[in-house]
This record gives structure tokens, sequence and C-alpha cells, in this order.
């Protein structure tokens, strides 16, 4: 039997461990009358990044069994990422993308010239994976192309040659230069970035000398057969609403998506004289991050409380930075055509112990798990303006999906998490209200829980719930007024430890399993939610 859409919804948070002001019962709301939010979350909001960095591409989607053998598609990860519905995949970069000229890439592999990758490491880019390469992996995915134009170092002519090249019908050069390199027919793609970080490592341009470049280059991507571009700017780094300010003012007109970039870190540690340290990104936005001596624990296991307190505060950071350019777009674009993308997201810690420090390759624990949650539900949350992200990167880089080692391949709790949240895929938001409690550290504190609700196509009122509490479970008494409800289903991602990991030793420690702690009786539904844990529920 499915829930009647006419119900309030009321959530009571108790068993708190913490002081006074929090020991009372918390108390939280679902308003899912008809009518009552008409905003799809769209399901681009879990969109992937692949860029030539590391192991991403090359001994990721894109590998060899021999140094003798041809290049060829993973069929193991392409099967894995269909079962979470990667809706788009960024590509060719990050910082890649202004270097990177398309044409190196395309006819046949054994007549592409190798080039260096200065933006990764120096290593050798052979040019095997490029265009053709890309848009096969985009069709034996089933999702849908995102293509980061070269501003950087590249020209006008270059990439409007690129855009026609993968977007005429056919007669013109570019198409006709297409159809020599086997392919007749146009890709069709709408998703375009105009550049890439232009603050950084894509220029290290000012804003209004960005809007200035914006403009000329966007006139050029124009509409080509059925295909309007979908033109994207280079956003904010983080917090630099100046950037946001100077783009909406100067180029908002020729605009439809704008690319914000944060990422997750341990810095502004508890610890004061490291917070004061600082470090990050710096004026790149890119590299691994500065370390601050041996008090923090950038690692992404064997980290103590302190860690995964700074992380999870830094990864609620996301709201504010969220409402704060929001705000900004609201003055030039009040009814919200413009699209704010979150293009990079996701925890950047230290890379492994031997492994190249420029590949950024990491661990991903239950605490990355939690980051995820925490990001998925305020973009959720904020889905009348965000409409888009893409979370850094899908394979062996930063916060990857899945790791490999040779032909060995493991799911992370990422990718856990991910799989959870495609019920929220075009789902109608349902407003979500609550009193999240705290979650208190040496005289800090966050919120405790973090939550999305929506309701599908089918009727379906589906809940992710997190506790951000490693310590402390959450009792959550759920009343559902005016409903009729059969049955409530769920599964949940936890474990012991806060580091808890998938290895290829043990490459299924953490995973979803089913969720036993939600009891229906009546209209009521009580729910104990464990410390450190994600859920996910069905209500019918």
């Amino acid at each position: 039997m499915r829930v009647r859409v006419a119900f309030p919804l009321v959530v009571l948070i108790a068993g708190m461990q913490t002081p006074a002001a929090a020991q009372a019962p918390l108390s939280a709301s679902i308003n899912a009358s008809p009518g009552a939010d008409t905003v799809t979350i769209s399901r681009h909001i879990y969109g992937h990044f692949a860029e030539h960095l590391g192991r991403d591409i090359y001994d990721g989607f894109w590998y060899r069994p021999s140094e003798t053998a041809p290049w060829q598609y993973r069929d193991d990860i392409i099967e894995a990422l269909k079962k979470i519905r990667i809706p788009n995949l960024r590509w060719p970069g990050g910082c890649f993308a202004d270097y990177y000229h398309w044409k190196d890439g395309i006819g046949p592999q054994a007549q592409r010239a190798p080039i260096v990758n200065s933006s990764w490491g120096g290593v050798i880019e052979d040019n095997s994976f490029g265009t053709h390469e890309y848009f096969e992996l985009v069709r034996r995915l089933g999702t849908e192309p995102f293509v980061v134009g070269n501003v950087g170092s590249g020209t006008v002519q270059e990439m409007v040659d690129w855009w026609d090249y993968i977007n005429h019908p056919g007669g013109s050069p570019m198409a006709n230069l297409r159809k020599a390199n086997g392919r007749a027919e146009p890709w069709q793609v709408r998703f375009w970035g105009i550049g890439n970080e232009s603050w950084g490592c894509g220029g290290n341009f000012t804003p209004e000398a960005y809007a200035t470049e914006y403009r000329r280059f966007a006139t050029y991507i124009r509409a080509v057969g059925d295909v309007r571009p979908f033109r994207i700017a280079t956003g904010p780094n983080s917090a630099d609403t100046a950037w946001m300010v100077g783009l909406m003012a100067n180029a908002a007109r020729q605009i439809d998506g704008i690319d914000l970039h944060y990422y997750t870190r341990t810095r502004g540690s508890v610890v004061p004289q490291l917070a004061a340290a600082g470090g990050g990104q710096g004026a790149q936005g890119q590299g691994p991050p500065a370390q601050q001596g041996p008090e923090l624990n950038r690692s992404a296991t064997g980290f103590t409380e302190s860690e995964w307190f700074v992380m999870l505060r830094n990864a609620l950071r996301t709201d504010e930075l969220v409402q704060q350019h929001s705000a900004i777009m609201d003055r030039y674009d009040p009814q919200k055509r413009i699209w704010l993308i979150v293009g990079e997201w996701g925890t950047w810690h230290s890379t492994e112990p031997g492994t190249n420090p420029r590949f950024l390759y990491q661990q991903n624990a239950l605490r990355d798990a939690l980051v995820a949650s925490v990001s998925l539900d305020v973009f959720n949350r904020h889905a009348d303006r965000v409409k888009m992200a893409n979370i850094a990167q899908t394979i062996n880089v930063l916060q990857a999906m899945i790791l490999t080692q040779g032909p060995q391949m493991i799911l992370t709790p990422t990718y856990h998490v991910f799989e959870m949240y495609t019920v929220h895929h075009d789902a109608t938001r349902l407003p979500l209200t609550y009193e999240a409690g705290s979650y208190e550290f040496e005289n800090r504190s966050i919120p405790a829980i973090t939550a999305s609700a929506s309701r599908d196509r089918a009727g379906k009122v589906h809940i992710t719930m997190s506790n951000l509490d490693p310590n402390q479970p959450r009792t959550v008494r759920t009343t559902l007024d005016g409903a009729r409800l059969s049955r409530v289903a769920g599964r949940i991602l936890t474990a012991d430890k806060m580091d808890a990991h998938n290895t290829f030793e043990q490459p299924t420690a953490l995973q979803p399993v089913v969720f036993n702690g939600a009891r229906l009786s009546g209209n009521t539904l009580n729910i104990d939610l464990p410390a450190k844990s994600i859920v996910v529920l069905e209500l019918q």
C-alpha cells in the first residue's frame, strides 16, 4: 500500500548523552502535502569526474593486461558504476583540461604523439584515451557527457573546432574529420565547461578578466543541429564570493551553470597552532595540502576522533558555502535559471605511503562515507539552485568510488553511499526540518544528524539519515499523521571502527546490510540509529 502524500512527518530525536540543553527530545518534521514542494532533486547532483590524473583513466577505466597488450575498457568497473546509475561524467579535467589540446587525442592510436602531463607528475600521456574513447566509455556507462574545454592555454578557434567535431551533423570541416576517424554521427553533447579553475591552474585570471574571456569563448559555442549548448563557467574557489560577484555582474546573461569547487580536508584542526597555520589548496586549487606537523593526521585511516570531528565539521561547511554563493546568484538571477554546480568536491587526504604523491591515491573509510552523505544532503536540500555536482574522482584518485590493484577491484564506502542515495535521483524533494541534536568533542559541537527525504514517481517516500556522532546512538521517533503505511524497509552502512574500510584482502569488510532498527506501530515509526551510521528507509 502506498503512503498517502498528504501527511506531516514528525521525527523526534532522543537518547542524547550531551549537555543538559541537548538532553530533551529533539523534533523534526517533513511536510509532504501536495504542492508543498515541486522541486526535483536532479540526478545530475550524483555526477562523477574523470581527469587524466594518476590512475583514474589509465589503469582505471582504461587498462592493458601487459605492456605489449592494447588498451581496453575495464568491464568490471563499468558494470559496478552502472549499478549506481552515474548521470554524467566530467572530463578531461580538472587542471589537465587547460593543458589539453584535443587534436592530440584523435586519429589512429598508434599515430598519436605522446605529451608530458605537466599538471600531474610530469608523466608521459600517450593520448590513447581521447575524444572517441571517452564517448565510447560514456555510451557503455549509459551516462551523459560533460566536456571541459581549454581556456588557459587554448584558443577560441580550438574550442569551437572541438565543439563542431563533437556536435556538427555533417558537412563542416570538423564533421568531415570526425567521419574520417570512424564516426559519422555527432555525439550531441550539451554540457560544456568553458575552462576550469580559471582563478588558478586554468590561467590565474581575475574574476573580471575571466568574465570577459568567458563571454568571448561562449559567444562562439553556438547551437548546432538539435543541440543547444549548456555553457558552464568556472565558479569560485571555496568561499571566494568576490569571484562569484564579478562573474555574475559581468557575464550572467551568457551563463547556464557555474562550477564551484570545495574539498573537505582536516585543515582547521582543533589544535590551535595548526589551525592558524592554514594550508590547503592555495592559489592553484590543486596539489597536496601542506603538512602542518605530526599532531595532525591527514591520512584516510589511522586517525583520531579529533580528525574525525574536524573532517565532518568542514564537510558541514558545504551548506554555508552553497548558501553564500546562492544568495549572490539570487541577486542577479532571482528566477534561478543558472545552475549552481559543485563540479569538484570530496575528501582530500594525504596520499597512501609508497605511492606517487601527485597521483592523489588515498584509501576510503567510513568517515569518507559520512562526508559523502553530509554533502549529498546539502545538495538535495538546495536542489532549487544546486542542479549538478561531481565528486572527485571516480577511480583511484581522492574520494574514489573504486580502487584497483592490477586485476583486483574494490568498492569503497563512498560507492555504497552513492548506491544508497540512488533513491533520490529525479525524485521530488520533501521539505525536511529537524533539530539535529549535538555531537560534542572537546567543547566544540556540530549537528549530530543529517538527512534527506524525497518522494519518487511511484509514490514511495525515501529517507536517508546519518548519525555523525562516532560514540552515541540516537533514538528517532517518527509520527506520520494521516498516513497509511503497510511496511518500512531499510539498509545501513556502519562499523565498529571509525576508519573501517575495504582492502584488497577484505574487499567486502564494509558494505550495506539490512537494517532492522525501524519498527512500525500504527502511524509511528521508531528508529534506532547507531553511532557513525548511514541509513536509507523506504516507506510504503
